[in-house]
């Protein structure tokens, strides 16, 4: 038997540089677009200074893009809410920042608190409002670009797929 060991046999792989992957610059995978959204959310001096509040419309900033992606900020103030809508082709992943958002989708009513995520998938309706007594601050990925958000007018969309919850 060969008492050598595959370290040995191999050498030590980091003394290897062209077998290591370079790092991607951009997210690529939903994990990588999930960890992107979490990353932005952990680092205040990214977002905080940006978020404003309008009393008539919901506020939104375009925080940053990649080959493909969008990533925006949104500020909610109490009441303020999207309707039922999708993303058409894109799929996304939504994190509070702030306070606590209620989603409605043809499955039920959940609250989504500071530091929820949900990841959907291209066709996914669903209606997010702010329905608690203080504003609300989200950040929202979309992969590709967001082109367009089609409005529903019944809450029990057939065929539209249920996110997945993401948890640590």
């Amino acid at each position: 038997m060969n008492s050598d060991n595959d370290l040995q046999i191999a050498g030590d792989i980091l003394e290897v540089p062209h077998l290591l992957q370079a790092p991607r610059e951009h997210p690529a995978t939903v994990a990588e677009f999930v960890g992107l959204a979490r990353d932005i959310a952990a680092d205040r001096s990214q977002w905080a200074h940006l978020v404003q509040y309008d009393a008539t419309s919901r506020w939104y900033h375009r925080l940053r893009t990649g080959p493909g992606y969008e990533v925006w900020l949104l500020s909610w103030v109490p009441g303020q809410g999207t309707g039922l809508h999708d993303h058409g082709h894109s799929s996304g992943v939504l994190t509070v920042l702030e306070g606590t958002l209620t989603e409605r989708t043809g499955r039920g009513t959940r609250a989504l608190g500071e530091g929820a995520q949900r990841v959907f998938a291209p066709g996914y309706a669903h209606e997010v409002v702010n329905d608690a007594l203080e504003p609300a601050v989200s950040l929202h990925v979309y992969y590709p670009g967001l082109t367009e958000m089609p409005m529903h007018t019944s809450p029990h969309c057939e065929g539209r797929t249920e996110p997945r919850p993401v948890t640590a």
